[in-house]
């Protein structure tokens, strides 16, 4: 295993600020392209693996009493398959502005109800204990911290509640993770770039997944900051990993 990083690193970013105000920089330029970047660079293979997240977490999701966030949300995707099989409304976060606006676009579009706040992953606007349900699809390798991000998420999940990390990740294949690699640091930052207008994000985002914990490095920081029954699965040759698990009742 290798060492890993407090949170992400961009390129220039000399402290933990630095790199969370490049990072809402950097989706605020590339927000007016995102889904359509998204779907175009994996294939619409990102559909599936936010259909396999929210069967993951269904039994918590159709408790109606149940209050769930969508953490780090970006234009609203995976909440929004949240909310059309929760029937209900549910909340979303995230801490750029343009991305939210972007999600506020499609809920509408959608008729749908979740609420928006515009909020930090390590600063969350709700009391110790509020929640029952986290989901977090794609943004938590984005966190300057990955442990506080954790703490927080910990702190505002009730005893009983339930953590869902979307995220991209090493394919454990090493032949299979070689090709994947070729393709994550030649072709997707010139198709990215040429999409967005914003080539300097599509070569920080496959440098942040090579410099991101592996999945069992991950599931081992989840139990060190406290979470219970951590177990994860490899979607698609392993290019990302859903991990799920709970806080002790």
């Amino acid at each position: 295993m290798h060492a890993s990083p407090a949170g992400t690193t961009p390129e220039g970013a000399r402290s933990e600020r630095e790199a969370s105000r490049w990072v809402r920089s950097m989706f605020g330029r590339v927000a007016h392209s995102y889904d359509f970047a998204n779907h175009l660079l994996s294939a619409n293979i990102d559909r599936y693996w936010r259909r396999r997240t929210v069967a993951r977490v269904r039994d918590v999701l159709l408790r109606s009493d149940s209050r769930v966030l969508d953490l780090a949300c970006g234009t609203a995707d995976l909440l929004i398959a949240l909310e059309c099989e929760a029937g209900r409304r549910l909340i979303g976060s995230d801490f750029c502005h343009p991305m939210l606006t972007r999600a506020r676009t499609k809920l509408q579009r959608g008729r749908l109800q979740s609420a928006l706040v515009e909020s930090d992953a390590l600063e969350l606007p709700f009391r110790d204990a509020t929640l029952d349900l986290i989901t977090i699809a794609f943004g938590f390798r984005n966190l300057a911290n990955y442990r506080a991000g954790l703490a927080e998420m910990r702190r505002v999940l009730k005893p009983g509640g339930m953590v869902a990390i979307l995220e991209f990740t090493q394919p454990p294949n090493r032949g299979f993770a070689a090709l994947y690699n070729w393709y994550t640091r030649t072709l997707l930052p010139v198709v990215g770039g040429a999409v967005s207008g914003a080539p300097d994000a599509y070569t920080y985002l496959p440098e942040s997944v090579r410099k991101f914990p592996n999945a069992p490095e991950l599931a081992a920081m989840m139990m060190d900051a406290g979470f219970s029954n951590v177990e994860w699965e490899y979607l698609t040759f392993g290019i990302a990993a859903l991990h799920l698990a709970r806080i002790e009742k």
